[in-house]
C-alpha cells in the first residue's frame, strides 16, 4: 500500500483547509446560536469542486478517488462537524448510492446535478422506531399503476430541510421482511412530502437534523432504485460509504482536539511551567496522536479498497467504530486539559465534545459494530460481493 499522498491529493487538503479557517471557523459560534450555517456555504463547496468530490467527471464530478473525499472530510470536521455530516450524507449516501445503483437515466437526472452542486441529495432510513433494527421500519410503498404511493415518515434526517432529492426506504412487502424493502429517489416537490428540523440538540447544533413525511405521495416506477426488494442490500452498501466519511471525519475532530490542546499547553502556565511539560497532560495529547493516526490508517485502507472495486463492509465498520471512539475520548480528555475553560464557550473543546457524541450512535451504533466484528471473528458473518458495486477508480468515461 502507497502511504504518500499524491500532489493533486496534498492540493485538495491545503485547499479544503483554508476554506474552512477562512469560512468556517471565524462564522461557528454565530451559525451555533442561530442553529444553522449560511446557505451560501452550499455555492461556495460547489466553486470547489467538493460536491461531487468522488463522482466521475461525465456526471459532473471531480473524478478524484475515494480517499479523496476521505480528505474532504476530515478536513471539513475539523472545522465542525456540520458540514463533514453535510458532504457525508449528499455525497457518501446519496450520490455514491446512485452511482452504484441508478439507472442511466438516473444518474443523469439525478446525480449529474447533485454532483455539480445544483441540487442537494440526502437519505432516509431512520425512523422513530427503526435504528439500528431496519427491519422494524413502518414506511410501506404500494404499486399503483405507474407509481408507488409512499406513506409514512423518516426522523433524524439530516438536511431535511435544505435537501432537493431524497433516498428513501419502503416496505414493498412486508412479508418477506428484509427481502421486502425497496428503495427510491424522492423529490421535496412531490405532492404528500413534508419535513420538520429537531430544536434543541446536545451538538452539531449548526446542522439541520429533522423528520420528513409521506402522506400519499406518488413515486413514479421509474424513481425505483434498483429493483423491487433490493432496499436492504442497497442501504447497507449505502451505510459503506457513508460510514466510511464519519470515519474520516472523526480523524478530523481528534486533529481538531490535538491542535486546540497542543496551542493551550503551550500558553497556559502552572506552578512555573507550560502546562504541556506535565507528564498527565502529555500523555492525554500523546493519546490524541495515537488515534488520530490509527483513525488515518484504518480510514485509507477502506479508501483503497474502494479504489479497487473491492467490498469493503468488515474494513469500513472497524474504521467507522474506532475512529468515532478515538474521537469522542480525544474531545473529553480535550475538555479536561482546557479545565474550567474547557467547559467554556470560549474555546472550542467544549462544541467538540458535543459533536463527538452523534457519530458514535449514528450509522451504526459503537455496540452494532462490535458485534459485527466479533461475527466477522468467528465466522458468524461473511460478506458477498454484491451484483453492482462502486465503479473503480480510476473512472472510465
Amino acid at each position: 500500500m502507497n502511504f504518500e499522498f499524491s500532489d493533486e491529493q496534498e492540493l485538495l487538503r491545503k485547499t479544503v483547509r483554508q476554506f474552512v479557517d477562512n469560512e468556517i471557523i471565524p462564522h461557528i459560534a454565530k451559525w451555533e446560536e442561530q442553529g444553522a450555517f449560511d446557505p451560501k456555504i452550499w455555492s461556495r463547496l460547489s466553486e470547489l469542486g467538493l460536491m461531487g468530490v468522488c463522482i466521475p467527471e461525465k456526471y459532473g464530478g471531480s473524478g478524484m478517488d475515494y480517499n479523496s473525499l476521505a480528505i474532504v472530510c476530515e478536513e471539513l470536521e475539523r472545522g465542525d462537524t456540520a458540514f463533514r455530516t453535510a458532504v457525508s450524507v449528499h455525497t457518501g449516501l446519496n450520490s455514491m448510492t446512485l452511482l452504484q445503483w441508478g439507472t442511466e437515466e438516473q444518474k443523469q437526472k439525478y446525480l449529474e446535478p447533485q454532483a455539480k452542486g445544483e441540487k442537494i441529495g440526502a437519505f432516509g432510513l431512520t425512523e422513530p422506531g427503526a435504528g439500528s433494527d431496519v427491519a422494524a421500519m413502518s414506511t410501506v410503498a404500494v404499486r399503483d399503476g405507474d407509481n408507488y404511493i409512499l406513506n409514512g415518515q423518516k426522523t433524524w434526517i439530516s438536511l431535511c430541510d435544505a435537501a432537493d432529492h431524497f433516498i428513501v426506504f419502503a416496505y414493498t412487502d412486508k412479508s418477506k421482511k428484509h427481502h421486502g424493502i425497496s428503495a427510491f429517489i424522492v423529490e421535496r416537490t412531490m405532492e404528500g412530502f413534508s419535513s420538520k428540523a429537531i430544536k434543541g440538540k446536545y451538538g452539531i447544533k449548526s446542522g439541520n437534523t429533522g423528520e420528513i413525511f409521506f402522506e400519499n405521495m406518488k413515486v413514479p416506477k421509474e424513481n425505483l432504485l434498483g429493483e423491487e426488494g433490493e432496499g436492504f442490500k442497497i442501504a447497507m452498501a449505502s451505510l459503506d460509504n457513508g460510514r466510511f466519511t464519519v470515519a474520516a471525519g472523526a480523524a478530523g475532530l481528534s486533529l481538531a482536539c490535538l491542535e486546540a490542546c497542543v496551542k493551550y499547553a503551550k500558553e497556559r502556565e502552572t506552578f512555573g511551567k507550560e502546562i504541556g511539560k506535565h507528564q498527565l497532560v502529555q500523555q492525554m495529547i500523546a493519546k490524541m496522536e495515537a488515534g488520530l493516526q490509527m483513525s488515518r490508517l484504518l480510514v485509507y485502507r477502506v479508501g483503497e479498497l474502494k479504489n479497487k472495486g473491492v467490498r469493503n463492509t468488515r474494513e469500513t465498520s472497524l474504521a467507522k467504530w474506532q475512529a468515532c471512539d478515538f474521537a469522542n475520548k480525544a474531545a473529553d480528555d480535550a475538555v479536561q486539559i482546557h479545565g474550567a475553560y474547557g467547559y467554556s464557550d470560549e474555546y472550542p473543546v467544549a462544541r467538540y465534545l458535543r459533536n463527538s457524541k452523534a457519530p458514535v450512535i449514528y450509522e451504526g451504533t459503537r455496540e452494532i459494530h462490535t458485534i459485527m466484528q466479533a461475527e466477522y471473528v468467528l465466522g458468524y458473518r461473511e460478506d458477498k460481493k454484491l451484483n453492482r458495486m462502486l465503479p473503480k477508480w480510476p473512472f472510465e468515461e
